[in-house]
């Protein structure tokens, strides 16, 4: 949610959200709703604006639910304990689980991590569930952006 912050801000690579722009008129870029929510919270203003402009992207939580249950059942320690909001990690998996996609994020692994305050992030549950992950920068890699 911090991409365009911390890592890619748009005045740098304003082709950015041109690109992604491109992914969702190709109906190949989706986000669980509960991010849309997160992003209201704790993202950028510009990065709520963009996710508001592009609501058709977000797929309803009642359509993910169980599948996101089962996730958050199986793997309890991927929950932040100290969360003030329902969490879209585990919706952001079940929809690719569901749907055969990609999951896109800047999340390390609990082995990468020094002093890990959970026992797993994305990474790790789609490694376990066999769903594929990569980073922002996999995914430019991955369609041939240049910026």
């Amino acid at each position: 949610m911090d991409w365009q912050a911390r890592f890619y801000p748009t005045d740098i690579f304003p082709s950015l959200l041109t690109r992604f722009d491109e992914l969702v008129e190709t109906g190949r870029f989706r986000a669980a709703e509960l991010v849309h929510e997160e992003l209201d919270v704790v993202g950028t203003p510009e990065l709520s604006g963009w996710a508001t402009a592009h609501s058709q992207v977000f797929v309803p939580t009642a359509e993910l639910l169980a599948a996101a249950l089962h996730i958050q059942d199986r793997f309890p320690g991927l929950r932040d304990p100290k969360a003030m909001y329902e969490e879209a990690d585990a919706y952001v998996i079940a929809l690719a689980q569901l749907r055969g996609g990609v999951v896109v994020t800047q999340e390390t692994s609990a082995a990468e991590k020094r002093n890990p305050k959970r026992t797993h992030f994305i990474p790790d549950v789609c490694r376990e569930l066999g769903v594929p992950s990569i980073s922002l920068l996999g995914l430019m890699r991955r369609e041939e952006w240049k910026l």
